[in-house]
């Protein structure tokens, strides 16, 4: 029971959202306290116009005595000092707002950073660009308006209202009453917007998802003459944007009309009834003039603010994305008592290891692999058969689904993360560099690495001769992605990127099968220096390259199914490796 009003209370009170906000707001809570306190005098000076007039309406305009002539002076001076604490309020406010957007962003980025392998394989860029970046702005632009306009309102307001009853209590009932009936239906606007609003941000992730396909993708776009299935994907998306648009306006956009009729019956109920009470002299002149310019100015802002509420509630479902991320946690994590894998003296073994992607179907079935420290294990066999998922739960970068892989006799999930991963280097087929340098991106395995070490791991990647020929050396903007840099040039400088880590435990994923023969030359040769005295697991599909490996295991449909070294499994009758290996000479 109590579960559920903790529900209820989440989905519909803000107080809670903003509750949450709290530890964010915490470090500037003076500067935002500032910010609020200034907008009650901003909301408190409306009702100091309006009361000002009903001495100015009765001595001046009524008695036709000129001693209150100041007053439309003193107006001109509360207009000019609500002008300047306005704009205070609102520096204060942007502040505050962007600072706490700033902090948003770098915990969730923190929280992004350490999210595992099956999130960025089921999450487009889109999707990570628009809760990570554009509902924080969403949120925190939302908390600042929201905060300040709801305190401009709450003081403006109860000085309006006292105001209305210090002329006449009858009006202020009526006044009160209609404004109660014209914020009514703000309380449906909730429900009616957040299935839209999610299929919105879905929608517009895809967007952007577009952007990035483009530029990544502009080649093979260009390539292939895919310019009309590109543009036809992304008119698609767009349109699909713009009936949820559409459909946005259909269920809100009838608030503010129906609210701006609801205020002016208010306001022509109170004429109404007004003018009664002036003609049996139950109020003065000066207390309806008061009493309505005081009236105005409380239900001018309700007439409009279906679509701004529309806007707030907007603010409020970003902020509970955005805390839906900061409360996720990532399924690997350092256990509570994980241990920190200082070195490797023995070696690794895999232990009746299954593993699934999607739960019923398996993709590794009973692996049982023993690799010795030093050793070289080659992976072969079919396409999509496990090898690249039999080493990727080595790093963990995804966890067995049952079994256990074992270093040193620990089980891997015991140690933590990060001392497993630091004694382990991986070289991918397409290696992701970043957009700097040559010497940043060869440092990013060691930042503390000096020019000797760099020396060294430049050398031992076979790319001496290629950095002595560029102008600025290892000091060369790459490009984005290392855009500026041939295939073999980009795996020269993740193998020196690997050297330079010195982890004793290297994983070449297929390192060579996207190069021509003179850069697979290069690029072995550079492989060989890597591997010397390390424990090293090969993924290839030519098998001429991984004939001196001490152990090669075949894996099929996720199953070792032979193993050997190339000697022994080439002498086997009916071998699958040594099918393999003559259909490749053949």
């Amino acid at each position: 029971m109590f579960g559920k009003i903790k529900e209820k209370i989440k989905n519909t009170n803000m107080i809670y959202d903003y509750g949450q906000m709290w530890p964010f707001v915490k470090p500037y809570w003076g500067r935002a306290l500032l910010a609020i306190l200034l907008t009650l005098p901003v909301g408190a000076m409306d009702a100091a116009i309006a009361w000002v007039l009903k001495p100015y309406m009765d001595v001046m305009m009524i008695e036709k005595n000129t001693s209150t002539l100041w007053i439309p002076l003193l107006i001109i001076a509360f207009s000019m000092a609500q002008g300047i604490l306005t704009f205070a309020a609102n520096f204060a406010n942007t502040w505050v707002g962007s600072r706490i957007s700033s902090d948003v962003k770098i915990a969730l980025f923190e929280k992004l950073m350490k999210f595992d392998a099956t999130f960025f394989d089921t999450t487009t860029s889109g999707t990570v660009m628009m809760r990570f970046n554009n509902d924080v702005d969403a949120a925190c632009s939302g908390l600042l308006s929201n905060i300040k306009q709801f305190s401009t309102r709450f003081f403006s307001s109860v000085a309006l209202i006292m105001v209305l009853f210090y002329n006449s209590w009858h009006l202020a009932l009526i006044a009160v009453v209609i404004l109660f009936c014209a914020l009514f239906p703000l309380t449906r606007v909730r429900k009616r917007i957040k299935d839209i609003n999610k299929k919105t941000v879905f929608t517009s992730a895809e967007v952007v998802t577009h952007y990035n396909e483009s530029f990544c993708g502009n080649r093979i776009i260009s390539s292939y003459n895919l310019y009309d299935y590109q543009n036809k994907r992304f008119d698609g998306t767009l349109r699909n944007v713009f009936k949820l648009g559409m459909k946005m306006v259909q269920r809100t956009g009838m608030l503010s009309p129906l609210m701006h009729f609801v205020v002016s019956l208010g306001i022509a109920l109170v004429i109404w009834v007004g003018s009664y009470l002036i003609v049996h002299h139950q109020i003065t002149a000066g207390n309806f003039v008061s009493f309505v310019a005081a009236l105005i100015l409380l239900y001018n802002p309700i007439k409009g603010i279906g679509n701004n509420f529309n806007n707030v509630q907007v603010a409020l479902m970003a902020m509970e994305r955005v805390f839906e991320l900061l409360q996720r946690q990532p399924d690997i994590a350092d256990r509570a008592e994980a241990k920190e894998l200082e070195q490797i003296t023995k070696g690794i073994s895999y232990r009746n290891v299954n593993f699934e992607y999607v739960a019923g179907k398996p993709v590794l079935k009973n692996i049982n692999l023993e690799i010795k420290k030093g050793q070289t294990i080659a992976l072969v066999g079919n396409s999509g058969g496990g090898k690249t998922t039999l080493v990727n739960l080595l790093p963990r970068f995804y966890d067995v689904t049952s079994g256990q892989i074992l270093i040193d006799g620990t089980d891997i999930r015991d140690l933590t993360l990060y001392s497993l991963r630091d004694k382990i280097a991986v070289v991918f087929q397409d290696n992701f560099l970043f957009s700097g340098t040559i010497r940043d991106n060869i440092l990013l395995g060691n930042a503390h690495a000096g020019e000797e070490e760099i020396e060294a791991a430049v050398s031992c990647a076979c790319l001496t001769d290629f950095i002595k020929d560029l102008p600025q050396g290892l000091d060369t903007q790459i490009g984005e992605r290392g855009v500026l840099l041939s295939g073999g040039q980009k795996q020269r400088i993740a193998i020196a990127r690997a050297f330079i880590k010195n982890a004793p435990i290297v994983i070449l994923d297929e390192a060579t099968s996207a190069l021509d023969n003179k850069s697979e030359a290069i690029v072995q040769q550079a492989i060989d220096n890597l591997m010397a005295d390390r424990t090293v697991f090969v993924i290839a599909h030519r098998l001429s390259t991984v004939r001196n490996a001490d152990k090669i295991v075949v894996v099929n449909y996720g199953e070792i199914v032979e193993t050997g070294t190339h000697n022994e499994l080439i002498s086997k009758p009916d071998s699958i490796y040594a099918s393999l290996y003559q259909a490749q000479l053949a």
